[in-house]
């Protein structure tokens, strides 16, 4: 059975999915596993979500400065990427989903590369969802790419407007979110969406990720929806 939608609900949620490791370990299990579960609760959370009235879900699966980390947990989460990208060919096609990538693909390998960009060419005009994995993704990084690009175009100085920036980041057809929410208790953006956050509500949950189920999200629109968003005003 459907959920019941709250009377206000974001059009665009953004989770930090923060705590997969530490999960992982109250678990007992191999601290990887905790990768894996996180990644199948964004499946299940992103389609309650939508289901619920939400139209784009954006998850900060790994950051330009995740490749700090060792060797073997970089080439793991790479290899769950590459999986889940493969597995949502068929599946986002199902559910009339729509995915894409936010982030730099330099330092990506080229069959995820071309995964990818094959995925998000099959869903381009799905329409029951959008959602949205922050991969390779640092806000600062997207902010001086997107500058970078206006320079190199011979833009004058005058013409740039908060506009023409939205317009060459990475998110550029993605609405700003509504809401950001942070899972495991940490409480900051860790470089995640900077130009669009500007007015976004901020949620920090202590939950881990992988705890994080259809109630928690059920509570966290509620708390939404009980919210006044002034935009200064």
């Amino acid at each position: 059975m459907t959920a019941p939608k709250p009377s206000v609900v974001p059009g665009h949620i953004a989770f930090i999915p923060d705590g997969n490791r530490r999960w992982a370990k109250q678990q007992g299990l191999p601290t990887l596993e905790g990768h894996k579960a996180g990644m199948d609760v964004l499946d299940g959370i992103a389609r309650a979500a939508f289901d619920r009235g939400v139209k784009c879900i954006s998850a900060y699966a790994f950051s330009t400065e995740n490749w700090k980390r060792t060797e073997e947990e970089v080439s793991y989460l790479m290899a769950l990427y590459l999986r889940y990208a493969k597995g949502q060919l068929k599946k986002a096609m199902s559910d009339n989903i729509r995915i894409c990538v936010s982030g730099s693909r330099d330092q990506l390998k080229p069959k995820l590369r071309a995964t990818i960009a094959e995925l998000e060419e099959k869903t381009r005009n799905n329409t029951s969802g959008t959602i949205n994995i922050c991969l390779n993704y640092g806000g600062q990084e997207e902010i001086v790419t997107a500058v970078r690009k206006i320079i190199g175009e011979g833009t004058p100085p005058s013409d740039v407007t908060e506009g023409l920036i939205k317009s060459h980041l990475y998110t550029a057809d993605i609405p700003a979110p509504d809401l950001i929410v942070r899972t495991s208790g940490e409480q900051r953006l860790s470089n995640f969406l900077l130009w669009d956050s500007a007015y976004s509500e901020l949620m920090f949950v202590d939950k881990n990720w992988p705890d994080f189920d259809e109630s928690e999200l059920g509570r966290v629109l509620d708390e939404y929806a009980n919210r006044q968003r002034r935009f200064g005003a």
